[in-house]
């Protein structure tokens, strides 16, 4: 008998083919995007997403689960190209919760929520008995609306786009399992969460030709483009050294045995631009703050077909595969 494993939530291999298989025939799913895109609007078109958040521990450096509910979502709005408008929140929460760590959490929401220009218009709250919740899970559902022009969507990227990374990987992931097992940085490594809403309403005011857009959470930046790369039938390669890795995040990986590029991030993403758009969209993001660190870290090949190739720092050519097993289980 099968039976759901820690790895079908980690993003990677096992939870893509999870989706492909279980979810995508049951349901009117046409892509793997976080959002939805609904025509049938009365004008123009609405983007509908929802997210749970399990993240162990619930504080980290960097920021909390609340504040990452909301991140998330707007996030998951921004990459299919809507402006984020309205979110709802539903708190499952354990008895004996301390009230004081509750109001930290919706503190952090507000003001998230606040610099992501969205309101959280609606929720929901229930009580579990102690050890069945593990403190606090929230979940959070999101609605925006996409300008007319704007198509967003791993089918439309093609050969000789470039890949767009908007920071440096791995800040999420190592800042949680610091947290976790009591490793300390010097200096410290905090998580990136934060709202990509404001980034990615200045680079569409910029130009239309953004092919496809991707925040790199579970599964990391590699996962991610390997999903890109099999939804769009092309190739993306990568350059190894053009990808910014923090020093911190990299001698933490090399301690714990891990590959930065496969670690979660909560506040960067991926574009994939037309290649004659490719330097405007770059010099925008870079006059944002939360692109200040953008760079062009690869580009689209027409084969081979669903593949992502990394040309390696030493001149070798890497190939590069899902996620497979659960690196980082509850992320996020």
């Amino acid at each position: 008998m099968e039976r759901i494993l820690l790895g079908h939530g980690s993003g990677g291999k096992l939870m893509y083919q999870l989706i492909r298989e279980h979810f995508v025939p049951k349901f009117e799913m046409k892509a793997l995007n976080d959002s939805a895109v609904l025509a049938g609007i009365s004008k123009g078109k609405m983007a509908f997403t929802t997210d749970s958040y399990v993240v162990s521990p619930i504080f980290f450096p960097g920021g909390n689960i609340g504040e990452l509910a909301v991140n998330g979502t707007v996030n998951d709005l921004c990459m299919v190209g809507a402006r984020p408008l309205y979110l709802t929140t539903g708190l499952i929460l354990e008895e004996g919760f301390p009230i004081s760590d509750l109001k930290r959490i919706l503190i952090s929401m507000s003001a998230a929520a606040e610099k992501a220009g969205v309101k959280i218009v609606a929720g929901d709250t229930k009580v579990v008995n102690k050890g069945k919740a593990d403190g606090i899970f929230i979940n959070t559902s999101g609605v925006g609306v996409i300008a007319p022009g704007v198509e967003i969507s791993p089918l439309k990227v093609k050969p000789s786009d470039k890949v767009i990374l908007s920071g440096p990987v791995g800040n999420h992931g190592i800042a949680i399992i610091g947290e976790r097992n009591g490793l300390t940085f010097n200096p410290p490594i905090l998580s990136d969460t934060t709202s990509l809403s404001g980034l990615v309403g200045r680079m569409l005011r910029k130009t239309k030709k953004i092919h496809a857009m991707r925040d790199p959470t579970r599964g990391g930046l590699a996962t991610t483009l390997k999903e890109i790369a099999v939804d769009s039938g092309c190739c993306i390669m990568l350059d190894e050294e053009a990808i910014p890795v923090p020093s911190g995040v990299k001698g933490a990986c090399e301690l714990l045995g891990l590959d930065p590029l496969y670690v979660a991030n909560e506040g960067i993403m991926i574009a994939i631009v037309s290649a004659d758009a490719a330097d405007a969209v770059l010099k925008v993001m870079k006059s944002d703050p939360t692109g200040k660190d953008a760079c062009i870290v690869g580009e689209v090949k027409k084969s081979p077909s669903g593949m992502v190739l990394l040309r390696t720092a030493i001149g070798g050519t890497r190939i590069v595969e899902m996620l497979s097993g659960d690196q980082l289980p509850r992320i996020c």
